[in-house]
């Protein structure tokens, strides 16, 4: 059966709100951090079993509730004005291009080697700095 509605990613964003709004569902509503642990861990594995199939189909489904899990810890956070979905993605935007000033900065980096070494390098300096403060 082919699905008609391909859904955006903002539309996405609305279904997680609406399973854990005051009508949603009674499961997601009593999801808490803690409790979602064994969730969150056991998608992970089965992500990796996908790829170490080779199984892309498996894989994109998996995929799928590997960001479920991120999708629903940042709903629980922006629930309690901790944090929100658009935190972690702008923290992880702002990561990748500090950590790879070969790709965003004027660094050389040719092999995946010298890669590697130059995000370990920015990342470790920047563990030194958070632990100064």
């Amino acid at each position: 059966m082919e699905q008609e509605k391909r859904y955006t990613y903002e539309e996405l964003l609305g279904i997680v709100a609406e399973l854990r709004s005051d009508h949603g569902c009674p499961w997601d509503k009593a999801q808490t951090h803690e409790s979602m642990i064994p969730c969150l861990r056991d998608e992970c594995e089965e992500a990796v079993e996908a790829i170490e199939n080779r199984d892309d189909e498996n894989l994109c489904e998996e995929l799928g509730d590997v960001l479920l899990q991120v999708l629903m810890h940042s709903q629980i956070a922006a629930e309690e004005s901790r944090f929100t979905i658009e935190d972690v993605v702008d923290g992880l935007a702002a990561k990748l291009v500090r950590r790879h000033p070969h790709v965003f900065g004027d660094v050389t980096a040719v092999t995946p080697e010298e890669g590697l070494a130059s995000w370990e390098a920015i990342k470790k300096k920047e563990k030194e700095l958070k632990a100064r403060k």
